[in-house]
């Protein structure tokens, strides 16, 4: 038998430390899609009649792409995270935690945006 994985979380370092990591990335992802609205509402009176708060083309594909994409960098950070702490013998489900939870947010960002491409 192989002692694979830990059974006990006891580490509260690497806790905090995915915790922050994925608040940061989150945040990150946050900025981006204020960054977008904002500028787009430079624009609101060309807006007037449209769909959606987001008409134009270069506020759209941020809108769509950008915190996605910082979402699934994210993720895949927390993914090497998780090697590299399995490699070095640590409590390493934390990080795959951290980094299926960024790639989970990702899908649930897509989803929810998806309604840009048709306004």
């Amino acid at each position: 038998m192989s002692n694979d994985v830990e059974k006990r979380w006891n580490e509260p370092q690497s806790l905090r430390a995915a915790t922050k990591y994925v608040g940061a990335v989150i945040a990150a992802a946050a900025v981006v899609v204020v960054g977008a609205l904002l500028w787009a509402n430079t624009n609101a009176e060309q807006c007037a009649d449209a769909d959606f708060f987001v008409c134009r083309n270069p506020e759209r594909i941020i809108f769509l792409v950008g915190p996605p994409t910082i979402l699934l960098l994210g993720g895949l950070g927390a993914f090497l995270k998780t090697y590299r702490v399995w490699r070095s013998g640590g409590v390493w489900p934390i990080w795959q935690g951290a980094g299926w939870a960024l790639f989970v947010l990702m899908l649930v960002y897509l989803t929810a945006s998806a309604g840009v491409l048709a306004g």
